[in-house]
C-alpha cells in the first residue's frame, strides 16, 4: 500500500509543480497583450488560467496534501525529523504561494491587476526553488 501511495503522491507533485510553473507564465503572457489593448486576448487568457486554477492545479494540490498526509500516517517517525520540518514548511509555502495565484487570477479576470510581465517573470521562478529545496531534503535527508 505505501508504494501505491507513493507513487501517486507523486504523480500528484509532477502534476501540481506543473500548473505551478505554467500558471504565472500566463499570466506574463496576459499582462503582456493586456498592455497593448489586447482585450479578446485577455479574455482567452483569463479562460485558460481559470480552467487551470481550478481543474488542475487546485485539484492536484488536493491529491498532494492528502496523499503526502497518508505517507505520514504510515511513517510518523518523520515528524521527529529535522528535513520533514522543512519539507513541510515549504510545503506550506507552496499552498500560500498557490493562493496568491488565485488572487492574481481574480484580479486579470476583473481587469484589475497591476503587475507587469516582469513581476510575474520572477513570480514564476519561485516554485522552482522550492521544488529544488523539497527534492534535495527528501532525498538527501540532511538532518
Amino acid at each position: 500500500m505505501y508504494l501505491w501511495i507513493k507513487a501517486l503522491h507523486l504523480v500528484a507533485v509532477v502534476t501540481w509543480f506543473a500548473a505551478l510553473f505554467y500558471l504565472p507564465r500566463l499570466y506574463v503572457y496576459h499582462a503582456m497583450a493586456r498592455d497593448r489593448g489586447e482585450r479578446q486576448a485577455s479574455d482567452y487568457f483569463a479562460v485558460m488560467e481559470r480552467k487551470l486554477y481550478r481543474g488542475i492545479m487546485t485539484p492536484s494540490m488536493i491529491a498532494v496534501l492528502v496523499l503526502g498526509g497518508g505517507l505520514l500516517a504510515l511513517n510518523p517517525g518523520w515528524l521527529s525529523q529535522g528535513w520533514m520540518h522543512a519539507k513541510l514548511a515549504l510545503v506550506a509555502a507552496l499552498v500560500a504561494y498557490h493562493h496568491v495565484c488565485l488572487i492574481y487570477l481574480k484580479q486579470f479576470a476583473a481587469d484589475r491587476c497591476t503587475r507587469t510581465h516582469r513581476f510575474f517573470r520572477i513570480f514564476n521562478e519561485l516554485p522552482v526553488l522550492a521544488l529544488l529545496a523539497i527534492v534535495l531534503l527528501a532525498v538527501l535527508k540532511p538532518f
